[in-house]
Order: C-alpha cells, then sequence, then structure tokens
C-alpha cells in the first residue's frame, strides 16, 4: 500500500523560566521520523539526557515495534551512563512519531509527559498517556485537578528516559487517514494551551504556521517553562518522492 504524503511545521521557544532550552526537536520528513525530548530540570544532566536521548534514539530507530523497543532500551543505557559522572538528575522525557515505508501507517513511541495529539475529523484525541502521578492521581481520583497536590505530582515521573529501572516506552500503531494532523509537544506547551485552543489552530492548512501560532501562544500564556512542537499533516499519495 502507498505510503501518505506528509508536511511537517516545527519549532521550539525558551519561555520565561529557564535560561536555555532544554527541549530537543528533531524532524527527518524524509523518513518520516520527529522525535521530541525535555529535560527534566535545568541543569547540565537535563541538556545531556535530551541531547542523548534524541541522538540515539534517532540512530536506532526503525518502524516495527521491536527495533523501537529496543531503540528505546538502548537510549535507556546511553542517557544512564552518560549521568553516571554527572553527580546529579540526569533525565528526559522522548516522545515520536515513526512513519512506515511505504505504508499508511505510524507508530508512537512515549515515554514521559511529552504529549501526541490527532485531530480528525475536527475531534482531537490525546493519543498518549502521562507517566506521572498526576495522571494517576487523576485517573483514580486521588484529589482535584487544581489542588495544590495535583501540582506538585506534575513532576513525579513514572516512567522517563534515564530511570534507574529502564521502563519500557509506550508504543501505538497508528493508521494515517488523509486530513489527519498530528501534534508531538512538551509539557511547556500542553500545560499552557487549552484543548479548544489546539484544536482551532491544529485546523490550520500549514504546519509551519500552526507550530508558530501554538508557540506563541505558550509564551502569551506566561512562558512558564520551554515549550516544543511538531505538526504534521496527513495528505495524500507516497511519503517519499
Amino acid at each position: 500500500m502507498a505510503g501518505r504524503a506528509l508536511t511537517v511545521g516545527a519549532g521550539s521557544v525558551i519561555g520565561n523560566r529557564y535560561p536555555a532550552n532544554f527541549d530537543v526537536l528533531h524532524v527527518d520528513p524524509s523518513r518520516p521520523l520527529v522525535v521530541v525530548a525535555d529535560g527534566m530540570g535545568g541543569g547540565r544532566g537535563s541538556a545531556v539526557a535530551g541531547r542523548t536521548a534524541v541522538d540515539v534514539f534517532v540512530a536506532r530507530a526503525a518502524p516495527s515495534p521491536q527495533a523501537l523497543r529496543a531503540a528505546v532500551a538502548e537510549v535507556q543505557t546511553r542517557v544512564r551512563a552518560a549521568g553516571a559522572g554527572l553527580g546529579e538528575l540526569t533525565g528526559c522525557t522522548l516522545t515520536a512519531f515513526v512513519g512506515a515505508e511505504d505504508e499508511p501507517a505510524a507508530w508512537i513511541v512515549q515515554l514521559g509527559d511529552s504529549r501526541a495529539y490527532r485531530l480528525r475529523g475536527g475531534l482531537l484525541e490525546l493519543l498518549t498517556t502521562d507517566h506521572t502521578i498526576a495522571w494517576l492521581g487523576a485517573v483514580y481520583g486521588w484529589w482535584p485537578a487544581d489542588s495544590s497536590q495535583a501540582h506538585a505530582a506534575r513532576y513525579r515521573l513514572t516512567r522517563y528516559a534515564g530511570h534507574p529501572d529502564a521502563p519500557e516506552p509506550d508504543v501505538l500503531s497508528v493508521t494515517l487517514h488523509p486530513g489527519d494532523v498530528y501534534l508531538l509537544c512538551t509539557d511547556g506547551l500542553a500545560e499552557q494551551v487549552g484543548y479548544d485552543r489546539l484544536a482551532e489552530v491544529l485546523a490550520s492548512p500549514d504546519p509551519d504556521r500552526a507550530a508558530e501560532t501554538l508557540l506563541g501562544d505558550s509564551l502569551r500564556a506566561g512562558g512558564d517553562d520551554n515549550a516544543t512542537a511538531a505538526v504534521i499533516r496527513v495528505g495524500t499519495g507516497a511519503t517519499h518522492g
């Protein structure tokens, strides 16, 4: 079966909280492959983890669940090794969109609390689960969503790259329909731009414009974190020229 033509718009902003951007973004439309990582904290360990995780994943990723799990296992090994001599927390999230060559399908890889959304037929859905205590608290009703306990629990990740137990990622298969729009983003965007606004902006036919608008929205909302967005629009025809 023929693949789908994909167009990608992406970008990242520092925001107002950190002196540098600890998000890492990789876009390769030719594979196609989009990866978003978000370092934990504002230290060297955050920067090392994000860069290492993305570089290793890009080098190892292939469109099968076995290959993607193996790539993340190597990410875990390499991030932990990189952080061994730093003496500080060395970890990051990892969310990826990995296209399947000559197939109208893709894989979503999820580790941490960056996110993947899909807009299809006017309905915006969150495809990934946040690997945080806050997510568990929301699912099981441990506390109100706007409580101080819920706020603090957002920073308690249950899975991430560099975790001492090397947890596996979630790997999700998706079929690409013409007109679908996927958004990969870090929590600096997801926590500052609401559902209705995400759906409105992602309906734009221009992924570059959509990504730019969403990043601007995160800054207008306060820019409380680094924010990264990659918008992937599915067209028709072959994925590769």
